[in-house]
């Protein structure tokens, strides 16, 4: 099984976005060395507890000071962008770090109207055009697109001897489609919400059509993971995840609280309900319970990928955590 990062570089309370990136440099070095796959960086805006705006800038930054592990986006919103200055974008990073570059590609409109707007400076752009712009995307990175397209003269640069492959971020039989139809990579997010996982992926196993990208299908299941020593550490360690995941639900603040701080919260009856069904979204406990339950979704996904996304309190056990899952698999 391959383990990879997902990383939305997310700031704890009382910590700043300087530190934060620091610490996501810091990681990427630790699960190289650790044998992990990828290291992937997210997408967000007008979020005060999420450093990772841009991931084009951050890819560029962790691949300069690593050696081996493919980075990526997980993923670039491209509803609200150009796929030709997205193709651009990419091929520069694979020019720059041939080999090690991913392109994954997310159809989420990115935040509220107001903040979408104001990422497509008050274009309306339709949501419904995104199989179109995945199309045009594959195109302008192989130089693919058909004679009758506009754009057909239009060549993305530079024009490097390896080209990124396109992984597509979805959570339903539409994004698996989305994915199949440009023989694609597909990403799964369990880690936002599992309902739709095992249909969804043998959707895509089953409709995938081989292109330049790919000849046949490949997965990837990203997954909420708390590790430590003992079981009680890692459920305590989770205490932080569980509050800022009801955080951003209810669309709140987005900094990870500390665990003290969490302790002395008093939960409403409908809080607690929400933060255990939360709870289906993640793996907590020791290595060997992490383990086991990984391999187990494997069996339930057909995957060999797990992306790992941590997202507690404290930095040195976030970085304990990766350690141990790595150790628990090598």
């Amino acid at each position: 099984m391959k383990l990879s990062v997902l990383d939305q570089a997310p700031i704890s309370r009382g910590s700043g976005p300087e530190e934060t990136l620091e610490n996501t440099l810091k990681l990427a070095k630790v699960t190289e060395e650790l044998g992990y796959t990828r290291y992937w960086v997210a997408e967000h805006h007008n979020t005060n507890g999420l450093a990772s705006v841009s991931p084009e800038i951050l890819i560029a930054r962790i691949a300069s000071c690593t050696q081996t592990i493919r980075v990526g986006s997980g993923g670039v919103l491209l509803p609200q962008y150009s796929p030709y200055k997205v193709a651009e974008n990419f091929k520069l990073l694979e020019a720059m770090f041939p080999g090690r570059i991913d392109l994954g590609i997310g159809r989420s409109p990115g935040g509220s109207q107001d903040t979408r707007m104001a990422l497509t400076d008050s274009v309306a752009k339709s949501m419904s055009e995104f199989p179109r712009q995945l199309s045009d995307l594959q195109g302008f990175l192989h130089n693919t697109l058909p004679k009758d397209h506009p754009y057909r003269l239009v060549k993305a640069a530079p024009r490097s001897q390896t080209v990124p492959p396109m992984w597509v971020l979805g959570l339903s039989e539409r994004g698996a489609a989305n994915a199949a139809e440009q023989g694609a990579g597909f990403v799964f997010g369990h880690f936002i919400s599992p309902v739709k996982g095992q249909a969804a992926l043998k959707a895509y196993r089953e409709t995938f059509r081989p292109s330049p990208n790919a000849d046949k299908p490949q997965s990837i299941v990203c997954i909420f993971v708390v590790c430590a020593d003992t079981e009680a550490e890692a459920e305590e360690l989770a205490l932080s995840q569980d509050k800022w995941l009801l955080n951003v639900g209810k669309g709140s603040d987005t900094k990870v609280p500390s665990i003290d701080e969490v302790k002395h919260k008093t939960f409403k009856p409908e809080e607690l309900k929400e933060i255990r069904k939360n709870r289906d979204r993640c793996v907590i406990g020791t290595p060997a319970q992490v383990k086991e339950e990984l391999y187990r979704l494997k069996d339930v996904y057909q995957t060999d990928e797990f992306m790992i996304i941590t997202n507690i309190y404290d930095f040195d056990a976030k970085i304990r955590s990766y350690q141990l899952l790595a150790e628990a698999f090598a």
